[in-house]
């Protein structure tokens, strides 16, 4: 099963595609953690994605794509995946339908959750990562049992750049020209399930749930 997971940041995607992963036993694919991970080891790709990701701008498709793409090319993710922050506008979609294809593969479903702009800011601006397995907290909805510290695996929480107020806006803007089509694109595929982020995270998660089954 290929998952594709749709909303503006601080819809709680990342949230959602974890404990999707863990319940649906799929890999979660998150364009963010293969950016970062680049960034980590020095990639020549990595260096060109932070360029635009500390200005809070999507990075260019063909450095997305090619990261995503290499990741596909890996065996775990043969029995399907949850697609985290990918595709953001009409030509990743269509890069992804395409490698889908070429392994006679689709996408099964893509979820849409919705969430109004105030909410973003607010979620944005309690959200902390972890620096080791990149796992998402935020300190009202989903704080660590201990300040801090990855429940996980003990890493270290901080709090990413892009996700200051200004930087914010500005993410928004960008998804709102760049990403909103695809709800469209993906509609007529007769693809896009629609979820409201309301209740909280747990809710979300049985509504999404309900809607795969």
């Amino acid at each position: 099963m290929y998952i594709v997971l749709l909303g503006p940041p601080g819809a709680g995607k990342g949230t959602q595609a974890v404990k999707l992963a863990e319940k649906l036993k799929l890999v979660q694919v998150a364009s963010g953690d293969l950016f970062r991970k680049a960034l980590q080891e020095q990639t020549a790709l990595g260096k060109k994605a932070k360029l635009y990701m500390d200005k809070g701008q999507l990075v260019p498709d063909e450095i997305t794509i090619q990261m995503v793409m290499d990741r596909l090319s890996l065996p775990d993710v043969a029995e399907g995946a949850i697609f985290d922050g990918f595709p953001r506008n009409i030509e990743q979609a269509k890069a992804l339908d395409k490698a889908l294809k070429q392994q006679n593969k689709a996408i099964d479903k893509v979820i849409y959750i919705e969430v109004s702009e105030e909410e973003v800011l607010t979620r944005l601006s309690g959200r902390w990562i972890c620096r080791k397995c990149q796992s998402p907290y935020h300190e009202v909805d989903a704080p660590p049992k201990k300040a801090g510290m990855c429940d996980r695996c003990g890493g270290e929480l901080f709090q990413r750049d892009d996700d200051k107020p200004e930087t914010i806006k500005n993410r928004l803007k960008v998804y709102l020209k760049e990403t909103a089509p695809l709800i469209d694109y993906y509609k007529k595929a007769g693809k896009l399930v629609e979820i409201v982020s309301e209740g909280g995270m747990e809710n979300v998660n049985r509504k999404i749930i309900s809607a795969l089954h």
